[in-house]
């Protein structure tokens, strides 16, 4: 399955896709406030911005020419939570969104169409909300997965009882060609796709029990050169820093999303 998607300089890549199937492939602000929002990201990780084809209230940041997220003004219309979403490719919509409601967790929004695809947002049975995306991709993935500074982490109650629910929903590890891997490393569960790591679902250590005080979330990470820099840049511009550390940060907009600011290596 071949896709041409358009870069920002106007030349045309085409995407093989075949291979991202249950694979994160996009993370997406839903907002109230696009223009402010716009202003917030650029003055703390030094974003670009260019149009979408989804519409007026869709918009793209670039870093280095690479597509690495997007903004929705659309949190007040669908009447959805100020946050960032990650968003895995799938086959079909309709499909993966019954598997989500036969197994326990919510659809709040769609399947709709929004060519050149068709994307939902949707909760797993703790709680955590995700987005599902059938369609051309908005980046070339391979060069999005590498290159783009993202990296998407799910905080929950029971890391196991999650790698099966998302799992079941979105083939990990099962006997489709070029599926998702799916270990345990380092003391979580660890999402491979193509040898790359892509996403980590974590619940605490092994042997304790599943923290009731949590509210499971998928917690989106940008990489920067100083978060503490950034962490400066959020609070100047109407932001605040929910917790930081040496290399690390955990940053909210003037709409409340929250994010994570790292030095790391993400993968």
């Amino acid at each position: 399955m071949n896709h041409d998607t358009r870069r920002p300089g106007g030349t045309t890549d085409v995407v093989s896709t075949h291979a991202v199937f249950g694979a994160p492939c996009w993370v997406s602000l839903t907002t109230r406030d696009q223009e402010a929002a716009e202003a917030f990201y650029t003055a703390v990780l030094g974003w670009r911005w260019r149009s979408a084809q989804l519409g007026d209230r869709f918009r793209v940041a670039v870093v280095d020419d690479t597509p690495v997220a997007g903004i929705a003004a659309v949190a007040a219309m669908w009447r959805t939570a100020v946050a960032w979403t990650p968003y895995f490719a799938v086959r079909s919509a309709d499909e993966v969104v019954a598997r989500v409601r036969e197994r326990g967790g919510t659809a709040a929004v769609g399947p709709l169409s929004f060519p050149p695809g068709r994307a939902a947002l949707l909760a797993d049975r703790d709680g955590a909300a995700f987005g599902i995306w059938e369609g051309e991709l908005f980046a070339d993935w391979g060069n999005w997965r590498r290159a783009a500074p993202t990296f998407i982490r799910l905080h929950t109650r029971d890391a196991f009882d999650a790698a099966i629910f998302y799992g079941e929903i979105l083939d990990w590890a099962s006997d489709r060609p070029d599926c998702c891997e799916v270990r345990y490393e380092g003391g979580e569960v660890v999402l491979r796709s193509e040898g790359d790591v892509v996403a980590r679902i974590g619940s605490g250590a092994l042997d304790a029990a599943p923290d009731p005080a949590l509210r499971p979330h998928w917690q989106v990470h940008f990489a920067v050169p100083d978060p503490g820099a950034c962490a400066r840049a959020a609070e100047r511009h109407g932001g605040g820093v929910l917790s930081k550390g040496d290399d690390e940060a955990v940053l909210r907009d003037p709409d409340g999303a929250r994010f994570t600011v790292t030095a790391r290596r993400l993968r």
